[in-house]
């Protein structure tokens, strides 16, 4: 299993790093971090101010940059240090911060399926197919209600094989912020991770190979990253600002260790939230409390037993047996689970070794050290891995699709109700092994549904003249509309209004009627409408006008 890489070679004058062992560091970009005082004044102003840093401080322009909040990522000039240089962008007033650039790595434990199939592994319970967690997380029941079409999902990882058939129509586009020349474009993997991750969360249906994906009829935006600081924090503004329902970051900083995270990270953080996507990180591939970033960023310590908390969520890896995986994270950063491999035993045959997904057709780095590569119905182009990384596509997969069957909820309601239907032992409710519990794809599309968030209507009809004090009768109409696809609620209760002579309108009655008698007094002129109240509690806006006007003259 490989560990999360936490960049410990400090750099003085800079953030401070907590001291770890050298098996537990990895390379200094080189970079720094800067970011500017809260942007202001448009895209031309703050680039003008941001040439006029760098200027300045006599820096060099350097990985990326995300100017929607104020981040650029600089070098110093041949022969100074960083010290130098971020000392110099520090003395700046219009400088908010400056932090060492680190590197992450992808979260994975190396492992593969289908939804019929029997899972021919030894330890394997019979009757358990290859795609087994599927029904385990009720994703048919969910498919039931939507597959995900229209729903967009980042997955921020080291590029995909866009050449996969899983993945055939189902990439809408691609953003490469990989620095490495040799990395390849987007839509390629050197080590087939994003290739896996993506098409738990993607791949396609119905094409007679391989699994489906959580959200089968998803689009992915592939954020080719090189997992730097500042491609990840570009990464998060450009699919926010691309339409990302949600984004899933399968990576992330080691868990073993606790290191201030930067505040670029942070700022794209809300920024994204800000804009209602529903950010999703994997917890740590190691069985600790501190998971790392960006994972607690989206569910900071001591916020996961508190419902609807986070900027997003953390998801920990579950197996076969509904128990959290040995290797995985657990404590108050963990928002919920979804299953991330079978059962991680490796010194007993114990079913399959991780989950059935899609692989690049050429040998992968990860491949090498794994061996997980296995024959699916004949075709190569699968491989089993495992680990929390597996485990964060599903839940992002859902969210996405949830947005789009109710465009009213906001990201905030779809972290609620993710957690709130996750499944669970019955009466309980967070715990420090799964949080909320295991991803519920159907009761969570079908809450996500159930969301009326549209205001009923009515219209108000009554007697334009009535002779004399006689009675007469008002009658009123209403409907509940809601979004496609929404549950109407109905709607509970009506409100008349009355005026008269002009005079600010009165509410008279409340009432489940339509209909209404009352007696007027002559000489006076009465305007009436009503507001109709549906059963989610939405109220009807006030009319601009009466519905109707009633004059009573002498008889």
């Amino acid at each position: 299993m490989k560990t999360l890489a936490l960049l410990a070679a400090a750099v003085a004058g800079l953030v401070p790093v907590a001291t770890v062992s050298a098996a537990d560091t990895a390379p200094a970009t080189g970079r720094l971090l800067v970011l500017l005082d809260s942007p202001v004044g448009g895209a031309v102003a703050s680039a003008a101010r941001t040439r006029a840093v760098i200027a300045s401080a006599g820096a060099r322009r350097s990985g990326h940059s995300a100017p929607q909040i104020g981040l650029v990522t600089v070098r110093p000039r041949a022969g100074e240090s960083l010290s130098e240089l971020a000392q110099r962008l520090r003395a700046d007033p219009h400088v908010a911060s400056v932090e060492l650039e680190r590197r992450s790595t992808p979260r994975e434990v190396p492992n593969d399926p289908a939804l019929v199939e029997s899972e021919a592994a030894a330890g394997t319970p019979p009757g358990a197919v290859a795609q087994w967690w599927a029904a385990r997380q009720f994703l048919p029941e969910a498919w039931d209600l939507s597959h995900g079409e229209g729903a967009l999902v980042a997955v921020i990882d080291q590029g995909i094989d866009g050449g996969h058939p899983e993945f055939a129509g189902r990439i809408r586009d691609s953003i490469d912020l990989d620095d490495d020349p040799g990395s390849g474009p987007p839509l390629t993997d050197q080590n087939g991770h994003g290739t896996h991750v993506s098409s738990m969360a993607c791949a396609a249906a119905g094409n007679g190979i391989g699994i489906a994906g959580a959200g089968y009829g998803c689009s992915l935006l592939v954020v080719k990253s090189d997992l730097t600081d500042s491609s990840v924090a570009s990464g998060i503004v450009q699919a926010a600002d691309r339409g990302a329902h949600a984004i899933n970051m399968s990576f992330g900083q080691d868990g073993r260790t606790r290191e201030a995270v930067p505040i670029a990270q942070k700022r794209a953080i809300q920024y994204a939230f800000e804009r209602d996507v529903v950010l999703v990180a994997a917890a740590s591939d190691q069985p600790v409390t501190e998971q790392g970033d960006p994972a607690n960023v989206l569910q900071p310590t001591g916020t996961g037993p508190q419902l609807g908390s986070g900027l997003g969520l953390s998801v920990t890896a579950a197996d076969f047996d509904d128990r959290r995986a040995s290797f995985a994270g657990f404590g108050t950063q963990i928002s919920m689970a979804a299953y991330g491999t079978f059962r991680y035993r490796p010194a007993v045959p114990s079913g399959p070794p991780g989950l059935l997904g899609a692989f690049p057709a050429t040998p992968s780095d990860i491949e090498a050290e794994c061996k997980c590569r296995t024959t699916f119905q004949g075709d190569p182009r699968f491989a089993y891995l495992q680990g929390t990384s597996m485990a964060a596509p599903m839940v992002a997969a859902v969210a996405a699709m949830m947005r789009v069957a109710n465009r009213d909820l906001r990201a905030r309601e779809v972290i609620r109700l993710l957690e709130q239907t996750a499944t669970r032992p019955a009466g309980t409710g967070w715990n420090q092994e799964l949080g909320w519990g295991i991803l519920n794809a159907g009761d969570a599309l079908a809450a996500a549904k159930g969301v009326d968030r549209t205001r009923p209507v009515s219209r108000l009809m009554a007697p334009s003249r009535v002779s004399g004090s006689r009675d007469f009768v008002l009658r009123w109409s209403g409907r509940d509309p809601t979004l496609a696809g929404v549950v109407a609620t109905g709607i509970a209760r009506f409100e008349v209004w009355r005026s008269f002579d002009g005079k600010p309108a009165k509410r008279i009655a409340v009432t489940t009627k339509r209909r209404l008698v009352l007696r007027g007094t002559p000489v006076h002129t009465y305007a009436f409408f009503t507001r109709a109240v549906d059963n989610a509690g939405n109220r009807e806006r006030r009319p601009a006008r009466p519905d109707a006007r009633t004059r009573v003259v002498r008889p």
